[in-house]
């Protein structure tokens, strides 16, 4: 059996393993981390050898600590990383170069029909019928999107909604609501099969498929970091926060999907958005302002080169053909958002 797991802005951790009589054996790890002294790469196999084959990271990662030489230095890697990559290998988790990628970037469609057309892609892919997707949105009208749990009403100001023409609709994937202009966000999904984070936990999942627009970040001079449990930070501020959700049917897949700051209207976000004080206390903030930090700030530069830089970064990684939506696809989402998402029952679900 055979693991990797590429740490969020550290190495790559490669595993090979048997298992006889439910025990890990023959284990070898490998990657192009940095460790010191040299025997504590054997002392690592040792400590795995015998292992039972259903024990989880945190208990795989606890017999590694226990088997390193006192003096050990591990760089760019950890224990939890072994003990991750160990239950990849048990999962038979793919890894990222074992697809064809595939990009979708269309014209501006409405807030319901993103809605939809997430739910849509994201099930083809579980059934096998649409390779990995990376779709990047692009707004029709400005809208402010609500996580699956959150209450309607504590959540958006229907006045300065009308206000200000927004639209509101509600997602699949938990999480915190969104506020969105067309030329002031970069939304993009991640539409994956399950076995694309087979041995992740929820939490480790959103950093690792968090990691190459870190890399495509810090290409453009921008040095950023996975903050737990779904947001994206730099030094200055907020960057984007994402969201996930996992679909059972077929075979598994995952919808992950980001959204980041460009150039947010700040005033209009807090005359839409019913953002409470505790809420602002709780990120260590005075005012909602300094919450997210845009993206034309930091890097100078116009939003449709940051996503072509984003897309080449993903494509020099991974490689990503040009795709597009269906027209079976299409007429799916179409129906979805007429039926369900542009719907009371399901925007006010959670009144």
């Amino acid at each position: 059996m055979h693991g990797e797991y590429k740490v969020p802005g550290g190495k790559l951790v490669v595993v090979d393993l048997e298992v006889h009589d439910g025990a890990l054996r023959e284990v070898r790890v490998a990657g192009d981390f940095f460790l010191e002294p040299d025997e504590a790469l054997h002392a690592i196999d040792r400590a795995l050898e015998g292992a039972p084959a259903d024990a989880d990271a945190q208990a795989l990662a606890a017999r590694v600590k226990a088997g390193l030489p006192a003096d050990t230095v591990m760089f760019g890697f950890s224990p939890e990383a072994v003990g991750i990559a160990v239950r990849r290998a048990l999962a038979r988790a793919t890894d990222w170069t074992d697809y064809d990628w595939q990009l979708i970037h269309e014209g501006p469609q409405d807030p319901a029909l993103h809605m939809a057309l997430d739910e849509v892609l994201t099930d083809e892919v579980a059934a096998g019928r649409r390779p990995p997707t990376l779709r990047v949105w692009e707004w029709g009208s400005p809208a402010v999107i609500i996580g699956s749990f959150q209450s309607l009403r504590n959540e958006v100001d229907p006045a300065g909604a009308a206000r200000h023409g927004v639209t509101v609709v509600r997602r699949i994937s938990g999480g915190g609501a969104m506020f969105v202009e067309a030329e002031n966000t970069i939304t993009y999904s991640l539409s994956v099969p399950a076995s694309l984070v087979s041995g992740l936990s929820f939490a480790d999942s959103y950093a690792y498929l968090d990691d190459w627009v870190l890399t495509a970040l810090g290409d453009m001079g921008i040095k950023a970091w996975y903050q737990p449990l779904n947001d994206i930070a730099s030094e200055e501020g907020k960057i984007a926060g994402a969201a996930q959700k996992r679909l059972a049917s077929g075979a598994g897949a995952v919808l992950h999907h980001v959204t980041m700051a460009y150039d947010i209207d700040a005033g209009k976000m807090l005359d839409v958005l019913r953002i409470g004080k505790e809420k602002l206390s709780d990120k260590g903030t005075e005012s909602a302002k300094k919450r997210v930090d845009p993206l034309r700030r930091q890097t100078g530069l116009p939003r449709g080169e940051i996503i072509d830089r984003m897309l080449t970064s993903f494509r020099a990684r991974y490689g990503l053909a040009q795709g597009r939506v269906t027209e079976e696809e299409m007429a799916r989402a179409e129906e979805l958002a007429l039926t369900k998402y542009t719907s009371e029952e399901w925007t006010a679900r959670v009144p």
